[in-house]
């Protein structure tokens, strides 16, 4: 298994320099050893080297998938300057997203390409997709009510292009068990519940199970999910 870094300069007036952070097999040239990638995009409020996110992608690619992640603006300004910025706003974060999927579709070619977010990093992979191609949406903790609270955020979900997986913990405050089946259309979108989970995955201890447990069944729901996509 391989772990490279590499630059991809953004050169516009609202974003910043990039490193994208890619995890998985690769021949010796340097080409994937599988013929799908995965974008991975992080939450609002942890960026891209975030236990959970490497847990996942680290997860994923011991099954032989490819993982590439990398930090929305706000982010890679916070690493400039140590300063915590709330998210930007969904414009700019979708402009990030697909100059991302731009770059590391030119530099590895992929056969197949799996967008994955967790909370806001889904909801803006759904957004993405509703106008890139792209051969699959996976959501982590979605987070269907706004922090506020209010009608869940359906319309990303409702305009999405491509084959969509909710993952969610039974017990997420953004939409948990009981709330989102009546949300959701699951004859167009797949829904895996997590036992126990929190937002990010996290059960109660008297629950009997544990974040690692939610996280190996969220990578095992994943990869049986783009196994599926040719079928």
């Amino acid at each position: 298994m391989d772990k490279i870094l590499f630059r991809e300069p953004f050169e516009t007036q609202q974003l910043l320099p990039s490193e994208i952070l890619l995890e998985g097999d690769l021949t010796q040239d340097g080409a994937l050893g599988n013929e799908t990638l995965i974008v991975f995009a992080h939450g609002a409020g942890a960026n891209m080297l975030h236990p959970f996110m490497t847990d996942m992608a680290q997860g994923l690619a011991h099954e032989g998938m490819v993982v590439a992640r990398f930090n929305f603006p706000y982010m890679r300004a916070n690493a400039l300057d140590g300063k915590r910025r709330p998210p930007d706003r969904a414009p700019k974060l979708v402009t990030d997203f697909n100059l991302h999927i731009a770059a590391i579709r030119d530099y590895f070619k992929p056969k197949r390409l799996v967008l994955m977010g967790k909370s806001m990093g889904g909801r803006m992979a759904t957004i993405v997709a509703e106008h890139s191609l792209v051969d699959g949406v996976i959501c982590l903790g979605y987070p269907f009510v706004p922090p506020k609270g209010g009608a869940p955020r359906l319309e990303p979900i409702q305009a999405c292009q491509a084959p969509l997986m909710v993952i969610q913990g039974e017990r997420d405050k953004f939409g948990g068990k009981g709330e989102v089946e009546s949300w959701l259309d699951q004859r167009l979108v797949k829904l895996a519940w997590l036992p126990d989970g929190d937002h990010s995955f996290v059960p109660r201890k008297s629950s009997g199970t544990t974040q690692a447990a939610n996280l190996n069944q969220a990578i095992s729901h994943s990869v049986k999910f783009i196994r599926g996509l040719d079928a």
